[in-house]
Parts: C-alpha cells; sequence; structure tokens
C-alpha cells in the first residue's frame, strides 16, 4: 500500500519540511523517513537530509536548486523508495530509577495506575529505537515506549533538568545528553554519556539504533 502522500512546506529560505505524519507516531512512516533522507542527499543542490519524528528537514543550496524542483523530487522520492530499517548500533543503557535523580518515578507510576516496580519492570522490559536525534546535541528521540506508560508533558518546563536524566514525554522515551531545559519527566538517571564535544564521534546514538536499559538501582 503506498504511502500517503507528505505535507511539504518551507522551512526558511533555503530548506524544506517533510512531514509524513499520518496523526500517532509510526515506526512504519519513520523506516520511510529514514530511506528519503538517505536517497535525498544525492540529490542535485541538498547540502542535508536530517530526520525526525515522522519529518524530515531538507537544507539546499539556493544557487544550485530551488524549493519546487526539489519539492518534486522529495514528493517521488517518498512514493518510489523501499522504506527500510537503519542497521543501527545496539546498546544497553543502565538506569537508576527514582530518588533524588528520579522525581517525577512515584508520580508517573500513579498516573499509569500501577506500583513503582511494574512501571519500572515494564519501562525497563520494552527496546526501544532512536527515531531521531535533535532538540539539543546528541538527544535521542525514542519509540517503543509501552502506551500503558506514556504521560503527556508537564504543563511548565523545569528551567535545568540534569545530564543523564531518563525521562519521559507523552508516547515517547528519552535521555538528556547534557544539562539543560526541559518539560518532560524524570523517572531515573544514567552515567553513560551520550554527548561529548571533544570526542572525534561526539555523538554516541544515531537514528536506527536500539536501546535497553537495565535496572542498576531503586532509589527512595
Amino acid at each position: 500500500m503506498a504511502a500517503k502522500a507528505p505535507r511539504i512546506s518551507l522551512a526558511g529560505s533555503c530548506a524544506l519540511l517533510l512531514d509524513g505524519a499520518q496523526g500517532t507516531f509510526s515506526d512504519a512512516t519513520q523506516e520511510l523517513v529514514w530511506a528519503v533522507a538517505n536517497a535525498a542527499l544525492t540529490l542535485e543542490g541538498v547540502r542535508e537530509a536530517v530526520p525526525g519524528m515522522n519529518n524530515l528537514l531538507v537544507l539546499f543550496d539556493p544557487l544550485a536548486t530551488d524549493a519546487h524542483r526539489i519539492s518534486e523530487q522529495l514528493k517521488s522520492l517518498w512514493a518510489g523508495v523501499d522504506a527500510h530499517t537503519v542497521a543501527g548500533t545496539h546498546h544497553t543503557i543502565p538506569v537508576s530509577y527514582g530518588g533524588a535523580r528520579g522525581e517525577d518515578l512515584a508520580g508517573w507510576a500513579a498516573h499509569c495506575g500501577m506500583s513503582v516496580d511494574e512501571t519500572v519492570r515494564r519501562h525497563a522490559a520494552a527496546t526501544y529505537t532512536v527515531a531521531a536525534i535533535g532538540a539539543m546535541p546528541g538527544f535521542p528521540y525514542l519509540s517503543g515506549l509501552d502506551p500503558r506508560l506514556a504521560w503527556a508533558r508537564r504543563g511548565t518546563p523545569r528551567l535545568k533538568v540534569a545530564e543523564g536524566a531518563v525521562i519521559i514525554g507523552g508516547a515517547q522515551a528519552g535521555i538528556m545528553p547534557m544539562t539543560a531545559p526541559s518539560g518532560w519527566h524524570i523517572i531515573g538517571h544514567t552515567d553513560v554519556k551520550l554527548f561529548k564535544a571533544e570526542a572525534e564521534l561526539p555523538v554516541l546514538l544515531g537514528p536506527g539504533d536500539k536501546i535497553r536499559f537495565t535496572i542498576a538501582g531503586m532509589e527512595a
């Protein structure tokens, strides 16, 4: 079955945003986003293709091409490329749940109507996929969260969420690669570093990578 045509709009003078979302997040749509991103890099004038959550930002050189041409090419790619999974790296990330560095754990469990132990068990039982990297260097948007664990983002973001915070935002999971503001709920902490500016490869995770969380401890 052919994918529904995406919405394509200008994102400044030298970029287009392709939005393939059909309501709730779709892993199948994300695989198509990855495939189109790879193919778009072969188009004349395209400088960069950045996957988002069921969308794609394409930056182009206006001296080599134009928005209309790129838009038509993206539509053709969307209809014609074969969606495929990315052969990403598998990561195991230990998490200390609760305590001062997981302050929303009890509230999250209550929201889900489960015990703390059950919510933690379900969170650690899933296999997550890095759908996209964005918001800040190295931040992974993770699909695969058990729908029963979803929790809408906070009405008022915190101004300082620590590096390593393991977080929940709506139907997505995430990990803070640096200390920064966030409206996501904090359920635990990991010492795994996702971003090292001085490293040859500064970002640990990439689209298509798989993540399993392990329970390193539970803090009161």
